[in-house]
């Protein structure tokens, strides 16, 4: 089950449409969708995160904590939709773009994509780009 969370004042247009396009990215690679959790907040919501739970004091657009069993996807998934903005500017994507990358970014790192060496963040874009495009079509 996938459900969407909101602690400040932002909300998906399109839920369902979302839910489904997750649910088919980790499908397609075998796996099954367990309980994830989504979470859009601010900076100042993820910031106290960062610092609290990962010692970093820095802000970051997504933090995710993991509780995939296997194959079984989920955990918790927390999005300042204030860095989505500022990165939407940076990299020259619309917010939603940036907003959805995010989003299944998360979720591939638990099906174990990394994105620590280049080639992995290579094949981690890749991967995004894939399943973004399945939500465009």
């Amino acid at each position: 089950m996938i459900e969407f969370n909101y602690e400040t004042n932002f909300t998906l247009k399109n839920e369902t449409i979302i839910d489904n396009w997750i649910q088919k990215c980790i499908q397609e690679d075998g796996f099954k969708v367990g309980e994830i959790n989504y979470v859009f907040c601010d900076d100042a919501y993820l910031h106290k995160l960062n610092v609290e739970f990962l010692n970093h004091d820095t802000l970051t657009d997504i933090i995710s904590f993991d509780t995939t069993l296997g194959k079984i996807i989920g955990g918790d998934i927390f999005i300042s939709v204030d860095r989505v903005r500022e990165n939407s500017v940076t990299f020259n994507s619309s917010f939603d773009q940036e907003l959805y990358r995010v989003m299944i970014h998360g979720v591939l790192h638990y099906m174990g994509l990394k994105d620590s060496s280049e080639d992995d963040k290579k094949e981690m874009r890749n991967k995004e780009n894939a399943c973004l495009s399945e939500l465009n079509n």
